[in-house]
């Protein structure tokens, strides 16, 4: 495990672009990409912290959203916007299909993809994240954030998944498990279009903080970020991310 620091080999000249998926239509929360959280619409967090990152060459937006198109052209004019083909808006569109159209238009030496709905993420993450992918590549051909989890897991049949029921450790000394928490990818076309899918046959887990892994999904989640988003002002907090 590094220390995520930027690395001397690394290689800002390649082009990494940051491609954000946007449906307008939302199943459990409508409007949910462009409704407001703390004074401005959701989306706007997650565009703002993507263009603070260094790393990125340049920021793209897929959608077939109308408010959300409109709010770019007027609020967000550096970034790409792409109109979603009418064949891939259905809600059964798997997003690695979106990706390869994604990347179909837009050239880059690497992408990273992330969503609307992960605005606590910090730019600084996103950068040690990007780092940390460089430094390792091709030995590892992509990343993806995952958040650690120690706690005692068990399938639905009731079997113990990481830890021995007979013997109760405490849970900080449990072998940690990771979730997959969708809110960093880094990847290539080639290994995006050879797998049909963001994760290549190498992936490398990168570890975020919980505070920052969190996914809007419900009313719930927005009631707890806007509550993390004040937090994390009144206090100037930053959640520390990391890498495995």
């Amino acid at each position: 495990m590094s220390d995520g620091q930027p690395a001397e080999n690394a290689r800002p000249s390649q082009r990494l672009v940051a491609l954000v998926p946007m449906r307008h239509h939302s199943q459990r929360v409508p409007g949910k990409n462009y409704r407001l959280l703390a004074g401005k619409p959701l989306f706007h967090h997650i565009l703002t912290t993507l263009l603070q990152c260094p790393e990125i060459s340049s920021v793209v937006v897929d959608t077939d959203s109308p408010p959300v198109m409109d709010s770019l052209r007027r609020e967000f004019p550096q970034v790409t916007l792409l109109e979603r083909p009418e064949h891939l808006r259905a809600d059964t569109v798997p997003m690695n299909e979106i990706l390869a159209y994604d990347t179909s238009q837009v050239e880059a030496d690497f992408y990273l993809q992330t969503h609307s709905t992960n605005p606590l993420l910090r730019s600084s993450t996103l950068s040690r994240a990007i780092q940390t992918f460089l430094k390792d590549y091709p030995t590892y051909d992509s990343l993806f954030s995952v958040t650690r989890l120690q706690t005692r897991l068990w399938d639905q049949l009731g079997r113990a998944i990481n830890h021995n029921p007979a013997v109760l450790l405490q849970t900080q000394d449990l072998p940690p498990v990771y979730e997959e928490n969708s809110c960093i990818y880094i990847f290539t076309r080639a290994s995006l279009m050879a797998r049909r899918n963001r994760l290549g046959d190498r992936p490398r887990l990168f570890e975020i903080s919980p505070e920052e892994a969190w996914d809007i999904d419900d009313e719930l989640d927005f009631a707890i970020t806007d509550f993390l988003m004040s937090y994390f002002r009144a206090t100037s907090g930053e959640a520390q991310g990391g890498d495995l």
